[in-house]
């Protein structure tokens, strides 16, 4: 991956180990985005162009996913993309939704018990086992109301793999539907959406693929997009014929455009597309199974030496749970910006002096491993781990 590693400058500032927070950009994407504001500061773009660009970048992040171009939507991030899927779906009083809230992101819990406040839903809460998402508990808790299940692919912290296809299997044998963040995976992992039997996918940009903030996806099967009203709509999600123009309405009429492009809304985020564009084609070009196998590779070396160390990491020794994220302490009901443990945040602080760029989240010290990452990175950390346990 030395090839790939050059494109980015940033990997020689520092130890970047945190694209679970936000990942850094390499060359093409900038210099995608350079020519994008050039553009707009001569006046020489046009509209159309801009909206190629979404269109492609449309098509490759479908390609990513083993999915068709129809089935995924333009948003500007992760939480826009749920909240637009939630609102959509024909909740009725009683209906429940059913997710482990200790181990989502915040903006995949707010929104359930917003709509609960709105629609009287249920809001169905499991505890982790381990660290992970349970699905077998999850399972127990599905009955014939409910509507939704929604998991973390990868959660972002401590950053275990959850069993979407085990999950999404009990789902569908109660008829409900299958929700999924895919902030910490898509880009990093195989997400084929098929094989694990995901209904809707929300994804953004800035992390594992690698672009900008303020740009987005949501994947929808077909069959469950083409059922549903949406609850936001603006002139992009519909179809008006291909001779109409921007500004073209309908007398009453909403002829949604096929499948999850009915959720488009407004002028895109044309600076994010076209960045975004660069990016997957990078990639695509490099491969998804070949970055998944380098980040899974190096976060494992880097677990297994932090445990070799006696440093205690969370899940243990390296397996089929671990993703790209690797996190030192113990990852629960913790702060933000500092740890549970008072040693912990004294490594905390050794990382950071030795120019090694991470995050603290829910009271664990999480380092996350991008295709950028080499094992010099990985020998750098345990350098510095090392003579701080020394110290000790």
């Amino acid at each position: 991956m030395e090839d790939l590693r050059a494109l980015f400058p940033g990997v020689d500032q520092q130890v970047y180990l945190d694209i679970a927070a936000g990942g850094l950009i390499p060359k093409p994407v900038a210099d995608a985005g350079e020519r994008h504001l050039r553009e707009r500061l001569l006046g020489t773009g046009e509209k159309e162009m801009f909206q190629a660009s979404v269109e492609r970048s449309r098509e490759l992040l479908a390609g990513l996913l083993g999915a068709d171009a129809d089935e995924v939507a333009i948003t500007k991030n992760v939480s826009e993309g749920l909240n637009l899927f939630a609102s959509s779906l024909p909740w009725e009083a009683g209906d429940n939704v059913v997710l482990c809230p200790e181990l989502e992101h915040p903006n995949n819990v707010f929104l359930w018990y917003n709509l609960r406040k709105l629609r009287g839903i249920e809001v169905r809460a499991v505890d982790p086992v381990a660290g992970s998402v349970p699905a077998g508990t999850l399972a127990a808790a599905m009955d014939h109301r409910t509507r939704l299940v929604t998991v973390p692919h990868v959660s972002f912290s401590p950053g275990f793999i959850t069993d979407v296809r085990a999950v999404a299997d009990a789902a569908h044998a109660h008829g409900a539907l299958v929700l999924v963040d895919g902030a910490q995976s898509v880009g990093a992992l195989r997400t084929d959406v098929n094989s694990l039997g995901i209904d809707a996918l929300a994804v953004a940009t800035q992390k594992c693929l690698l672009s900008l903030y303020g740009y987005g996806f949501l994947y929808v099967r077909r069959a469950v997009a083409e059922g549903l009203v949406p609850s936001h709509v603006a002139r992009y999600g519909m179809d008006l014929g291909a001779e109409a123009g921007e500004t073209a309405r309908s007398d009453g009429d909403l002829p949604y455009a096929a499948g999850a492009r009915r959720f488009d809304l407004g002028n895109y985020n044309y600076l994010g597309a076209r960045a975004a564009e660069a990016a997957l084609d990078l990639i695509t070009a490099v491969g998804v199974d070949r970055i998944e196998d380098h980040v899974r590779g190096l976060a494992a070396e880097l677990a297994t030496g932090l445990l070799a160390l006696g440093l205690p990491v969370a899940g243990g020794a390296p397996g089929s749970h671990l993703a790209h994220i690797v996190v030192i302490g113990a990852s629960g009901e913790g702060h933000h910006d500092s740890a549970v443990d008072a040693e912990m945040d004294g490594l905390h602080r050794a990382l950071l002096e030795g120019g090694v760029r991470h995050s603290i989240r829910k009271g664990g010290l999480r380092l996350s491993v991008g295709a950028y990452n080499d094992r010099s990175d990985i020998r750098q950390v345990l350098d510095i781990a090392r003579e701080w346990t020394d110290r000790l």
